[in-house]
């Protein structure tokens, strides 16, 4: 909730003048600094505006690209390994995370580059398998950025639980993992505003299981209309 971040209505404040330049067209990392200043922002609290608040037209266009879980039935979809574990074990471990007005949930950690897997991985990946284990999907594949440590034994372990499930997919740790998902053909399930942008059809795997399956305290919403 918002009301449990530290200077929640300067940040509440922030988000409604940061929209409001960005409605009207101002450079987004411009509008940032700018309203950070003026409010007095943290790191963090730039950081919840930078995940969280996007131009109405951004988000609309986002939005309409949004599919349902039922969707995934039957289907191929592409996972984004490392954003969609980092935001799950971020709900689990109760750092904090942004429902951003374009529909997404985002974490604000900045881990990807140096993530480690730790127990709440193992947790992160068996809520994610209990999704796809109900909706069954044609066929799933995860893809791990290569250049993060241990990605390989990831993408392993991942491609194993796969198989004791019963589930028609693979997981793979590959140098540029946003590359495959760009040319994907089914859904993708990612929260990475450049992938969803590019892409037809989106899921919001981690969002969902949060949502759904978690009770995320440290989940701050931000209103502006």
């Amino acid at each position: 909730m918002l009301s449990t971040i530290p200077g929640s209505e300067r940040l509440q404040g922030a988000a409604i003048d940061f929209h409001y330049l960005l409605n009207r067209g101002y450079p987004r990392k411009t509008s940032l600094e700018l309203i950070g200043n003026r409010y007095g922002l943290s790191f963090d609290q730039r950081h919840i505006l930078h995940r969280g608040i996007f131009s109405d037209s951004d988000a609309k266009a986002r939005k309409g690209k949004k599919v349902s879980l039922q969707r995934l039935c039957n289907r191929k979809v592409a996972i984004d390994g490392h954003n969609v574990l980092i935001t799950v074990e971020a709900a689990l471990a109760g750092r904090p995370l942004v429902s951003s007005n374009d529909g997404f949930i985002r974490d604000i950690s900045g881990l990807s580059g140096n993530f480690r897997k730790t127990n709440l991985t193992d947790e992160a990946i068996h809520l994610v398998l209990d999704v796809l284990r109900k909706v069954r999907p044609l066929h799933s594949l995860f893809l791990f950025d290569a250049p993060i440590s241990k990605s390989g034994l990831l993408a392993y372990e991942v491609r194993e639980q796969l198989r004791k499930e019963g589930l028609h997919g693979d997981a793979l740790a590959i140098k540029v993992p946003e590359k495959v998902l760009l040319e994907f053909s089914g859904i993708v399930a990612t929260s990475d505003t450049a992938i969803i942008d590019r892409s037809e059809a989106v899921f919001d795997l981690a969002g969902s299981i949060i949502r759904n399956r978690i009770r995320a305290g440290s989940l701050v919403t931000l209103k502006v209309s």
